[in-house]
């Protein structure tokens, strides 16, 4: 049994953030049926490079598209025509979850609003993903993922004063929202449950990313002051930064108290900084951290990274990691024994690994149960299953293009 099992979600999205929102939904059991424009499609399918990448599997496929749409059946209508207006209406009666994430107005058009589907069901779940909130002067514009993180400050909160700001590549801020909104979809569905009543959920890439960046936010909005944004050398606290090791590769240490500092030497062997006093406390190396930083930058340089965690393994209580790329990422020993990857046999890749869901369930665990749909591929199977047409209903409206 997975836990949103029975739940039924319309998945009326394109491009990332929404299709998240609605994937994650479906990873924990929820039937979700994605609808898409007859003849177009989500653009997500025909997003053929991705950051210089191209993004093209075989069978004409995308793993931008594959990447957000596990677990899905499409459905193809066309929305301009009111016999597709009959269909969403009969399948808005049978759901429990509506999807959208188009700009303000898009809903409205084909009648697909909260307040136009809440009178077909009084119980429904209305979601809808924004880029700049609902509200406000520019509450109707267009955004997309690099907007939102460069509006939100956290590009900025990556580099130094004065540097250029840098933008981290794979739709951080479409992911987040995404998150965001199914974190709100279960809440709605626990208050649906328990109190009988739908609502409307909504979530955006300034309410999500602002959320993300949790304690330099809080700083500010508490004490009116600002994180500064330091390069390694300017580590307040030298024993809280990265080192470069003999083969390149990046080693950080978190030691931030003074009963490590003992330790550090002995692994370091550099007993002789015991009895130094620009080093007697961690007061006084973060005033001379420069100094230590200068040091230990040469000794870390004297060994590979492999064989510095192998020194560092043999203290228990010390905190450090490696410096991984995604290559690395998918590699590493952690991931594989915590399941964080799953093995998957795709119809037209073949064997490939998928990310797993991000929390696990001892009970009712989520999964990966289909693949991303091919245009269409269950428009007869839903219509006839969920709405109830017949064969001939389906064929009519197939000869005037409605499906």
């Amino acid at each position: 049994m997975m836990v949103l099992e029975g739940i039924r979600v319309i998945d009326w999205t394109i491009l990332q953030a929404g299709p998240v929102a609605s994937e994650m939904l479906g990873d924990l059991g929820a039937e979700v049926i994605k609808i898409e424009q007859r003849g177009k499609g989500d653009r997500g399918r025909s997003t053929f490079t991705v950051w210089g990448v191209s993004a093209r599997l075989p069978g004409d496929r995308t793993f931008y598209f594959e990447n957000s749409n596990r677990n899905k059946k499409s459905v193809t209508l066309d929305l301009t025509k009111p016999k597709a207006k009959e269909v969403m209406r009969r399948l808005v009666e049978k759901s429990d979850v509506f999807v959208q994430n188009f700009r303000k107005g898009v809903a409205e058009k084909y009648q697909l609003d909260f307040e136009a589907l809440r009178r077909i069901n009084p119980k429904l779940i209305y979601a809808q993903g924004t880029g700049l909130g609902e509200e406000g002067p520019e509450n109707g514009r267009p955004t997309l993922d690099m907007a939102g993180i460069f509006r939100t400050g956290f590009a900025q909160a990556t580099t130094g004063p004065g540097d250029e700001p840098i933008y981290p590549a794979g739709g951080l801020c479409d992911q987040l929202n995404g998150w965001s909104l199914a974190y709100g979809i279960l809440a709605a569905l626990l208050a649906m449950e328990r109190h009988g009543f739908g609502q409307k959920v909504t979530s955006s890439f300034l309410s999500s990313m602002s959320w993300l960046q949790g304690q330099a936010l809080g700083a500010y909005l508490y004490k009116g002051e600002l994180f500064p944004v330091l390069k390694r050398r300017e580590a307040t606290n030298p024993l809280v930064t990265f080192f470069r090791c003999a083969d390149g590769k990046w080693l950080f240490i978190a030691l931030n108290s003074d009963r490590y500092w003992p330790d550090f030497c002995r692994a370091t062997e550099l007993m002789d900084l015991l009895d130094d006093s620009r080093f007697a406390n961690l007061s006084a190396r973060c005033e001379n951290h420069e100094a230590l930083i200068d040091i230990l930058d040469d000794v870390f340089a004297r060994k590979t990274l492999a064989e510095w965690l192998e020194v560092l393994g043999e203290y228990r209580d010390f905190i450090y990691t490696t410096g991984q790329s995604i290559a690395d990422l998918v590699k590493d020993p952690q991931m594989i024994a915590n399941n964080c990857l799953l093995d998957f046999e795709h119809p037209t890749v073949g064997k490939i690994k998928m990310v797993a869901p991000p929390v696990s369930l001892s009970e009712t665990p989520g999964g990966v149960r289909l693949p991303p749909p091919e245009f269409g591929q269950h428009t007869e199977e839903v219509l006839t299953e969920v709405c109830g047409y017949t064969r001939e209903e389906m064929k009519k409206m197939r000869e005037e293009e409605v499906i």
